[in-house]
């Protein structure tokens, strides 16, 4: 659509739901200046179908390793309240990274594998019990 809008929709077949995705970047990153960007997808990992969060997310790539960190701000229909995510992604080579994330209530791990525009990633939700995600990119 844009080259700072992101449009798509996010398939949940645990919530049995299809919801709207959509990230506006706000600011590109510099040299000393995060990427800032404000969006939509569904609430967190484990929330009911038809719950939205929205956030004002800042990130940035560390200039002494291949990290990236991130925090947002972030309303939470669910809760009806805010919260403040937030995690690090660590690049490994050969279109692998690995993350850790807190959603503002709970941590998870996620390792990804990326290809073209495809990404397949393994999660360990609420360091409790395993998933999967599948993206395809358009």
């Amino acid at each position: 659509m844009h080259q700072r809008l992101q449009i798509g929709a996010e398939y949940n077949p645990v919530a049995e739901e299809v919801g709207p995705l959509v990230t506006f970047f706000l600011l590109t990153e510099g040299d000393r200046q995060p990427a800032l960007f404000l969006g939509t997808s569904s609430d967190r990992i484990g929330s009911p179908a038809g719950k939205q969060s929205y956030y004002l997310t800042a990130s940035k790539l560390m200039e002494f390793a291949p990290v990236s960190v991130y925090t947002s701000l972030n309303y939470s229909e669910w809760d009806e309240a805010f919260n403040v995510p937030f995690g690090a992604n660590a690049e490994l080579g050969y279109g692998t990274s690995a993350r850790l994330m807190y959603d503002g209530q709970r941590t998870h791990l996620m390792g990804s594998y990326f290809w073209n525009q495809y990404s397949l990633s393994l999660i360990y939700v609420w360091l409790e019990q395993a998933g999967v995600s599948l993206s395809i990119g358009f």
